[in-house]
C-alpha cells in the first residue's frame, strides 16, 4: 500500500512545538524592547516564561539586559528560573553584574544564588562588574561576601593550553578603568601579585592594554597607581617573556620607564623569548629618549646588533648615542647539541637566546621554560657552565634552608641533591641535576613495559633515605619522584611538606601507607589517580599478584618489619628466587619433629590454598616421583610440607620425561600454585621460631 500523502490542512497547520518556539521568540523580543503589555499578552497565550531562543538566552536575562528591574521582578514573579544560563553558562545574576544595577542583583540574590558562581569561561558576576567598570555593583558584591582574588576556573583542557586564572584585578586593569582597580586594591585588599595561568600579573595585563592608542592613558595612570606603594612583582613576565620594563618600552612611556628602573630590583638586561631587551627595543622603536634613559641606567649595548638597527632605521643619532656608550657587534653561538631528549628543543633555545648570566648560570624565568609548578613556584630549564640543570627560584633565606637540607642529601642515592646554586639580587637559585619525566608522566607515556619491581625497589630506598635523615615526606606523590636520562629514580620535596620525625611515629605511619597507594598506582600504570587506585585495580592473572597484594597491605598495616624489611618482601624476589626458597624451606624442616604442625599452628592465619594439589599437579609427573627410577615409593599428601617435599625432590632429582612436559620447573610451579609462596613466606614469618627461615636475600634485581 502507498504511503498517504498529507493534506493541505495538515502541512499548512503549524505544530504545536512550532507555536512554541514562534511565542519565545516573540516573548524575548518584546522583552528586549521593554514592552510589558505585550509580554503579558503574551504570557497568558501560553508563551513559556522560561523558554529559550538563540545562544540560550531566557526572557529574564533579555529583562536583565535591558536594565528593566519592572519586567525582571514580572518574570520572576510568573516563575522565571533565576538559575537558568544561557549556552555559555551565564545566569541573569552575572548578567546583572555586566549591567551594573544593584537593585537586581540584590532581587537575584535573595533567590539563593552562589555569589562566586561562574559561567562556562570562568567569569563571576564580581569579575563582570569589574571588567565592564561597575563600581556600585562591585561594592554590593565585595559588601555580600564575593572573593575578591578568586581566579577565573577553566577546563582542563583549557587549563593545559595555560588559558584562564585571571582576577577581577586584572579585568580592571585591562579594561582601563582606575577607580576600580584603586577599589580593589585600597578598599578590598585584591592581591597584585597573583598571576594568570600564563604567570601574567595585575601589572602585565595592564601594560600589554597600554600598547594599544586607545588605552594608553588609562594604562600610564593605573600602572604608576600600582607601582607607587611597591610590593609588586616588577620582574614579572608575560607568555612572551617580556618584562614590565619591556612592555613599557613598547608603549614608549618614558615615564614609565623611569619609574621601574627606581624599582631597585628590576634586572634591565633582561630579555624577552627573542632575546630583546629593553634598550634593543627602544632602538628597534628609535624612541631616543628612553635609549638615552637606559643607556645611562648601565644598560648592556652589546648584546644585539644594535648600530645595525640604528643604521637601518637612519637613526643617526641613535647610531651616536649607541657608540657613545661602546655598542659592538655581538657574540655568535656555536652550534650545541643538549644531552636531554625531552627538553632538547627548549634547551637549545635556551642557549641561543641571549640571556643576562647570573654567575655561571643562564636560565629563564618564564612559561616556556618552566618544567614544572609546585606551590613554592615553578622549576625552569638552566645551564650551568654548560651543564643541563633545574632551577628552582627563592628568596635567599629561604634558599639557604633549602641548600642546608639538600647538602644532607649528599650520600643517599635516590635523593634529589642540588648540584649548584647562585645568589643574585636577594633571590637563590638552587640548581638540580636534570631530570627527563616524572614518574607520573613516566607511566602515562611509556609504550615499552615498565619494570615495576626496578622502580619500586628505587622509590622505597628513597623514602628509607628520607627517614634515615630524620624526616617524613608527607606528600608521596607520583610527580615528586623524578626520572632521569639513565631511567634512575629520585625523590623531590620542591613544595617542602616534609616535616622532622622527632619521634613522631604517626609521620612514619603516614608515610608508609602512602607508600602503599603508590605502590597500587605503579602497579596499575596510573590509569586511575593515586587517590581513587585500590586493590581491586590490581590484575589478578599477574604472576605476582599475590605477593604485590600482600605488599599492599603490609604498607597499610604498619608492619613491624617497616620499610627496610618490606624492601626484602617475596614481591620483590624472581621466580629463581621464590622457587629457590620454596625448595629451602623443606631442607630447613624436613628433620623438625613437627613438621606438618608449623602450618597449622594457631598464629598461622591462612588455611592452605592449595588443600588438593596432588589433584591439580601434572598426573603424569607425580605418577613419576610416586614411583621414582631410583629410591623407594613414597605416596604424597595433599598437604603444604609434601608439596614443598614435591617440588625440593623433584628440582633435586631432575628426570627427563618431567622436564619434557613441564619445561622449566620455578615456572611451572610458580604458575600452578600462585600463592604458595606469599602463604609459606608468612606462615613462617608469624611463628618467632621460624621466622628466620624467610631471610632470603634475592641477588636479580
Amino acid at each position: 500500500m502507498e504511503p498517504r500523502a498529507p493534506s493541505q490542512q495538515e502541512t499548512s497547520t503549524p505544530s504545536s512545538m512550532e507555536k512554541a518556539e514562534v511565542l519565545a521568540r516573540k516573548l524575548n523580543t518584546a522583552v528586549r524592547d521593554s514592552n510589558v503589555e505585550y509580554v503579558l499578552e503574551l504570557l497568558k497565550e501560553g508563551a513559556d516564561v522560561n523558554s529559550k531562543v538563540e545562544s540560550g538566552w531566557t526572557p529574564l536575562q533579555s529583562a536583565v539586559q535591558a536594565d528593566n528591574e519592572e519586567l525582571v521582578r514580572l518574570l520572576l514573579d510568573r516563575g522565571a528560573c533565576p538559575r537558568a544560563r544561557k549556552d555559555n553558562g551565564g545566569t541573569a545574576f552575572i548578567e546583572a553584574a555586566m549591567v551594573g544595577n544593584v537593585s537586581i542583583l540584590k532581587l537575584l540574590l535573595d533567590y539563593g544564588l552562589d555569589i562566586n558562581d561562574h559561567d562556562d569561561n570562568g567569569f563571576t558576576a564580581f569579575m563582570e562588574a569589574a571588567w565592564y567598570g561597575k563600581e556600585e555593583a562591585l561594592e554590593f558584591l565585595y559588601s555580600k561576601g564575593a572573593d575578591v582574588n578568586l581566579r577565573r576556573a577553566v577546563s582542563e583542557e583549557n587549563e593545559k593550553l595555560h588559558k584562564g586564572g585571571e582576577t577581577a584585578l586584572m579585568d580592571a586593569c585591562r579594561k582601563g578603568h582606575l577607580s576600580v582597580v584603586k577599589t580593589l586594591v585600597q578598599e578590598m585588599g585584591a592581591n597584585v601579585n597573583i598571576c594568570d595561568n600564563k604567570d601574567r600579573n595585575a601589572l602585565i595585563h595592564v601594560l600589554r592594554e597600554g600598547c594599544a592608542k586607545k588605552r594608553y592613558e588609562s594604562a600610564v595612570s593605573i600602572a604608576r597607581f600600582l607601582l607607587d606603594p611597591g610590593g609588586i612583582d616588577v620582574n614579572s613576565k608575560d607568555e612572551c617573556g617580556k618584562t614590565p620594563l619591556i612592555l613599557a618600552v613598547e608603549m614608549q612611556s618614558a615615564d614609565l620607564v623611569e619609574a621601574l628602573l627606581e624599582k631597585g630590583e628590576i634586572d634591565i638586561d633582561d630579555a624577552d623569548e627573542e632575546g630583546n631587551t629593553a634598550l634593543m627595543v627602544a632602538v628597534e622603536k628609535d624612541d631616543y629618549d628612553i635609549a638615552k634613559l637606559l643607556c645611562e641606567k648601565g644598560a648592556r649595548t652589546d648584546v644585539g646588533n644594535l648600530i645595525a638597527v640604528a643604521n637601518r632605521n637612519r637613526a643617526h643619532n641613535m647610531a651616536r648615542l649607541l657608540r657613545q656608550y661602546h655598542a659592538r657587534v655581538p657574540e655568535t653561538f656555536e652550534d650545541w647539541e643538549p644531552n636531554s631528549k625531552r627538553w632538547r628543543d627548549q634547551l637549545k633555545k635556551l642557549y641561543q637566546t641571549y640571556r643576562p648570566m647570573i654567575g655561571k648560570l643562564k636560565t629563564f624565568q618564564y612559561i616556556q621554560q618552566r618544567i614544572q609548578n609546585t606551590s613554592q613556584g615553578g622549576i625552569y630549564l638552566g645551564l650551568y657552565g654548560g651543564t643541563e640543570v633545574a632551577v628552582r627560584i627563592c628568596h635567599s633565606t629561604e634558599g639557604d634552608k633549602e641548600k642546608m637540607f639538600f647538602e644532607k642529601c649528599g650520600n643517599c642515592e635516590h635523593l634529589l641533591k642540588h648540584f649548584q646554586f647562585e645568589k643574585a639580587r636577594g633571590y637563590m637559585y638552587l640548581c638540580f641535576p636534570l631530570w627527563e619525566k616524572n614518574l607520573e608522566e613516566h607511566l602515562q607515556e611509556a609504550e615499552d613495559p615498565v619494570d615495576y619491581k626496578v622502580a619500586l625497589k628505587m622509590i622505597f630506598q628513597a623514602v628509607r633515605e628520607l627517614h634515615s635523615l630524620g624526616f617524613a615526606h608527607q606528600d608521596l606523590h607520583p610527580s615528586n619522584f623524578l626520572i632521569d636520562l639513565g631511567g634512575k629514580i629520585y625523590l623531590a620535596d620542591f613544595d617542602n611538606k616534609r616535616a622532622l620525625i622527632e619521634g613522631k611515629k604517626e609521620l612514619v605511619n603516614s608515610d608508609v601507607e602512602a607508600l602503599g597507594r603508590l605502590v597500587l598506582y605503579v602497579l596499575t600504570r596510573g590509569r586511575k589517580p593515586l587517590q581513587q587506585v585500590s586493590t581491586e585495580d590490581l590484575a589478578a592473572d599477574s604472576p605476582d599478584y599475590n605477593e604485590a597484594l600482600d605488599l599492599v597491605i603490609s604498607l597499610g598495616a604498619h608492619d613491624d618489619r617497616g620499610l627496610e624489611g618490606l624492601s626484602k618482601h617475596p614481591y620483590f624476589w624472581s621466580i629463581q628466587t621464590r622457587f629457590k626458597f620454596l625448595k629451602s624451606i623443606w631442607n630447613k624442616i624436613k628433620d623438625l619433629p613437627n613438621q606438618k604442625a608449623i602450618f597449622q599452628a594457631p598464629n598461622v592465619t591462612q588455611s592452605s590454598p592449595y588443600p588438593s594439589w596432588t589433584e591439580e599437579v601434572d598426573q603424569g609427573v607425580l605418577k613419576i616421583m610416586t614411583k621414582p627410577k631410583k629410591g623407594k615409593y613414597y605416596k604424597y599428601k595433599d598437604d603444604v610440607t609434601d608439596l614443598l617435599r614435591f617440588i625440593r625432590n623433584m628440582d633435586e632429582h631432575p628426570d627427563t620425561r618431567i622436564t619434557k612436559k613441564i619445561g622449566d620447573h620455578a615456572e611451572y610451579f610458580l604458575r600452578l600454585f600462585p600463592a604458595l609462596t606469599i602463604y609459606v613466606y608468612n606462615s613462617l614469618r608469624q611463628q618467632p621460631k621460624y621466622s628466620h627461615f624467610v631471610d632470603i636475600q634475592d641477588t636479580s634485581l
